[in-house]
């Protein structure tokens, strides 16, 4: 049974996905035409880095590119992570930057 994923972008747009069993969200998000940043596809360099609103995601894969804590703090990996539970995500170029700091700004 696919779960509804709600994507959501700090300048207010948003759009929902469902993502079937077994499916990454990034393959879904793929699958649904729209756009958000990913790179290796298998959790190492967090590109496709997201923070959990709501719901339940696993990793299906050992996020590599995070840092403990920042699992904590609710961040995932879109290209390894699968819901089990309806959810809402908050996407975008921006969410990585949240966790590392540009040193050429």
């Amino acid at each position: 049974m696919p779960h509804a994923v709600t994507l959501e972008w700090r300048d207010g747009r948003s759009a929902t996905v469902d993502v079937r069993e077994d499916e990454t969200v990034i393959e879904a998000i793929e699958r649904a035409g729209l756009g958000v940043p990913y790179g290796c596809l298998y959790g190492a360099c967090a590109t496709c880095t997201a923070r959990l609103l709501e719901g339940d995601l696993v990793h299906v894969k050992r996020p590599r590119g995070l840092k403990p804590q920042h699992s904590l703090d609710g961040y995932v990996l879109l290209c390894v992570a699968e819901p089990r539970s309806d959810c809402r995500i908050e996407v975008g170029a921006v969410i990585q930057a949240d966790l590392v700091q540009n040193p050429w700004k």
